[in-house]
């Protein structure tokens, strides 16, 4: 293990009269960061960066002091790590709380810097889950309810730097091909060498490949199982980057043809000061009434709310090991997709559907009766309407009415313009949408959709306006995925703190006493006639008061 520099002790400091207080008797009892200290003990985080360092060399920066900056930047609503270095260089308790002393030099922010890269997204997420799961052995996670949101956040780059995609992949080519082409060389000439030196005998080196976990799947259903996880696109694991793979017919990306300079993973969001560059922040958040945030993912702003929703739903459930009976969002993640796969699991899914059918002023879908039995739709005037093959697909079954019984219907100028006869569109997944549908009238879906909004919302507000998520200050998506599991490990941090006892703060005495004193007067002076500086009895009043004001 690196070895860390020594924590520094109680030093002393000699002062204009002699005396020599200890660093440990200047800071407060009753100070935060005393409480921060006593309360949370961080060097579990020692285990987790154990492999990105080296078994010698110079004494490195602590990642107990490194995850303890993080807290103060975090705390103190600082934004970068050059601004947290000169807070902490005059702070006299944030220097006690990293272990410094005030003649000792503080770690340089560039330091910080490339810790960070070196940690990678992976630390800032096992510190994350860290956090989260102190959270569940204090019992602040419920897990029997599950909201899941998403935020607009801006990114620290301007519209100006957008740039055509292929002058940007031209400029780079151009930039780097002479590089390129003597790497190639290189790549070739070693490849010629190995090649001369596989005649030779060589040893093997032996390769440890986990044992598998022994499961009820034969052999084809675990290829079949493999090949189905491989084509698909986790986003957790890709960090929450686009699939490029999906493409449409009538449909291309902007940002397939527009790239920023700055930030090439930000991506053109609509906000509602204008158009920025940004990206979209995914919670999952707890139900119980601390509403400890589960799960955090950054997306590029174009990546749509309900396209990471199941694999952060299934992340969820795993790792913390939960049972949640419902999940509430709103209407953006109310897609065919989602709702059956939370159905599957026996899960409520309490989200609103998009409404479809009153978008016109002709007759809505829900005027027509559907019989299961025949397999038809029963339209208002009585006449059938009979499944038409044609115009199927895998997920929906078209429905049409005879042209004759249309044409010569006095119910069509309500109903439709088409000389061929109304048609209707049902969805193969119409069962899981009537369930979905038929939770919308109960109570519990009611207080579920009305407590998503004061329960996901308002730490999406705590952390733009005092943490700092309104815009980030890093670039690049795996960059902004460390800042946002920053922020979030300090929210769930904030109640975990409160949990085990914030301590007694100080009481705001003096203002208090200067409103006792303001109501007295207003109280006096409307009791009387007279004004009240020529009340004599006033004065003597006050004094009698004086100690239950100064209480």
């Amino acid at each position: 293990m690196k070895r860390w520099p020594p924590s520094p002790s109680n030093q002393t400091l000699s002062t204009a009269n002699g005396t020599t207080p200890s660093r440990h008797s200047l800071v407060p009892q009753d100070h935060f960061y005393r409480h921060v200290e006593r309360t949370l003990d961080l060097s579990f985080v020692r285990e987790f960066v154990h492999k990105t360092y080296a078994g010698g060399g110079r004494p490195s920066i602590d990642p107990v002091v490194f995850f303890k900056l993080q807290l103060v930047m975090f705390f103190e609503g600082i934004r970068s790590e050059r601004q947290l270095m000169r807070h902490a260089a005059d702070r006299l308790s944030v220097r006690w709380y990293v272990g410094y002393d005030l003649g000792e030099p503080l770690p340089d922010h560039s330091s910080l810097t490339r810790i960070r890269e070196r940690y990678g997204v992976g630390i800032f997420l096992r510190f994350f889950e860290a956090i989260v799961e102190q959270c569940q052995q204090a019992g602040l996670v419920w897990g029997k309810e599950l909201y899941v949101d998403a935020t607009k956040v801006k990114a620290n780059a301007s519209l100006d730097s957008l740039k055509p995609h292929f002058a940007v992949e031209a400029h780079l080519a151009n930039l780097f091909g002479a590089e390129t082409e003597g790497a190639q060389a290189e790549v070739d000439q070693g490849t010629l060498q190995a090649e001369a030196a596989s005649h030779e005998p060589m040893k093997q080196e032996e390769t440890h490949v986990p044992t598998p976990l022994p499961v009820s799947l034969s052999q084809e259903e675990r290829e079949e199982l493999s090949e189905r996880n491989a084509e698909r696109h986790d986003w957790i694991e890709q960090l929450g980057a686009q699939n490029r793979s999906v493409t449409g017919r009538c449909y291309q990306r902007i940002a397939d043809l527009r790239v920023s300079t700055t930030d090439p993973d930000a991506t053109i969001m609509l906000h509602k000061d204008g158009s920025h560059l940004g990206y979209q922040t995914h919670y999952v958040v707890d139900g119980g009434k601390s509403r400890i945030i589960l799960t955090v993912l950054v997306t590029p702003a174009e990546v749509m709310e309900n396209q990471p929703m199941l694999d952060l739903l299934w992340r969820t459930r795993f790792r913390w090991k939960l049972w949640p009976r419902q999940v509430a969002g709103d209407s953006k993640y109310g897609t065919e997709e989602n709702i059956v796969a939370i159905e599957d699991q026996h899960i409520r899914a309490y989200v609103p559907l998009p409404d479809n059918d009153h978008r016109t002023e002709f007759f809505s879908a829900d005027r027509f009766r559907y019989e299961a039995e025949r397999d038809v739709y029963i339209c208002p005037a009585g006449k059938e309407l009979h499944f038409f093959h044609a115009h199927s697909t895998e997920r929906q079954r078209r429905y049409r009415a005879r042209a004759k019984d249309c044409n010569h219907c006095p119910l069509k100028p309500d109903c439709t313009t088409s000389k061929q006869g109304r048609s209707l569109c049902r969805s193969v997944y119409e069962d899981y949408l009537d369930r979905v549908r038929g939770y919308h009238v109960t109570e519990a879906y009611k207080k579920a959709y009305r407590k998503r909004s004061v329960w996901v919302e308002p730490l999406f507000a705590e952390a733009k306006d005092w943490h700092g998520l309104r815009r980030f200050c890093l670039r690049l998506l795996w960059r902004v995925n460390i800042e946002a599991l920053r922020i979030a490990a300090g929210q769930n941090l904030k109640r975990l703190l409160k949990k085990r006892g914030w301590g007694r703060r100080p009481f705001p005495t003096e203002a208090l006493c200067l409103l006792f004193r303001s109501l007295l007067v207003v109280h006096l002076s409307s009791c009387v006639a007279v004004p009240v500086s020529s009340c004599s009895g006033l004065p003597s009043l006050m004094n009698k008061c004086e100690p239950i004001l100064s209480y």
